[in-house]
């Protein structure tokens, strides 16, 4: 990737990330639970959101690797104040990998139908922005803590296997660090397939 790749790329994977936590928040709101509102985190301003390590350092490491990703601050809620029960907390954890499917199925819209057909400035980005949101989504979606996908696996889970939660939850960096080495070629893989079917009918690999 050229220096101005890298600094489109960090730029859209900014607002994707805070699209993506903004979207927990609103859902949380609509479920009942005002700290997000209360601490000022509905807002699409990036200041609200940026995590120095997750916003800007990992990007620019990843980036060395021809891909960019990275987080935001998450969003606080409270899951005592949510209607829904135990699937409360696992409708805020979908709300932003959906977030990201919504812009990757816009931007990659735009490319399908022509509107930023490759090989232009405008295709280039558009196709930026749909990477970089199927990559949040399909990573935020893994059934593993502290992932958005954990929080639908514990709300499937009966009573009986609450354990099942707790243990994971105690060794989550654990299981991120085995995912991080060894998942990652499954997610580029989930990535690849999933762009192309979004981008074009015939795939674009």
């Amino acid at each position: 990737m050229t220096p101005l790749d890298i600094i489109f790329a960090i730029i859209i994977l900014i607002m994707s990330v805070v699209i993506h936590e903004v979207s927990h928040g609103y859902m949380a709101s609509y479920l009942g639970d005002p700290t997000a509102r209360l601490v000022g985190r509905l807002t699409l301003n990036p200041l609200k959101h940026l995590d120095p390590i997750g916003s800007f350092v990992v990007p620019l490491i990843t980036s060395t690797f021809g891909f960019v990703f990275g987080w935001a601050k998450p969003v606080p809620y409270n899951p005592h104040n949510l209607r829904g029960g135990k699937w409360g907390p696992a409708l805020v954890a979908v709300a932003g990998p959906g977030a990201n499917i919504v812009l990757a199925l816009i931007a990659g819209s735009c490319i399908r139908f022509g509107l930023a057909p490759l090989g232009t400035p405008f295709g280039s980005i558009a196709l930026l922005i749909t990477a970089v949101n199927i990559v949040l989504a399909v990573f935020n979606m893994i059934p593993l803590p502290p992932l958005d996908g954990s929080k639908v696996l514990f709300a499937l889970l009966p009573y009986s296997l609450r354990m099942v939660e707790e243990t994971m939850n105690r060794y989550q960096l654990v299981f991120l660090a085995v995912l991080i080495f060894m998942g990652l070629p499954f997610v580029g893989n989930v990535v690849q397939v999933l762009l192309g079917l979004i981008v074009t009918p015939l795939g674009l690999f």
